[in-house]
């Protein structure tokens, strides 16, 4: 059976080297998880310097320094997820679970929740 022309040659093909494709979208990937954690902290800072009529100072406060620190964390879980992705891809390893991203998801519904209350008190 002929080898096809798309196909790599599997004698030239080095050990452990991976599609540029791949590595490419996992770059793109890690990068929208930093867009994301760098709107997280802007809207923090702006939650607690822009918003003068948003409930209390120390609510506003807090509720910055949250989202502050959910950018943080997203930023974290970014990195360790693009690495894991990375060592997967490279070693032919199992590619990383969704924990990371319902954990994410589930802190961003409670601080959502947690703004709205705000909002409304401040009414």
């Amino acid at each position: 059976m002929p080898a096809s022309d798309d196909a790599p040659d599997p004698a030239t093909t080095l050990p452990g080297s991976v599609d540029a494709r791949f590595t490419l979208a996992a770059e793109r990937t890690v990068l929208s998880w930093f867009r994301t954690a760098l709107g997280l902290v802007a809207a923090g800072l702006a939650v607690m310097h822009v918003l003068p009529d948003y409930s209390t100072q120390t609510s506003r406060d807090l509720l910055g320094i949250c989202l502050v620190a959910f950018g943080t964390a997203t930023a974290i879980a970014g990195g360790l997820r693009w690495r894991q992705t990375t060592n997967a891809l490279r070693d032919g390893g199992p590619m990383p679970g969704p924990l990371p991203i319902w954990a994410l998801i589930s802190l961003l519904t409670v601080f959502s929740v947690l703004a709205a209350i705000l909002g409304l008190q401040s009414r």
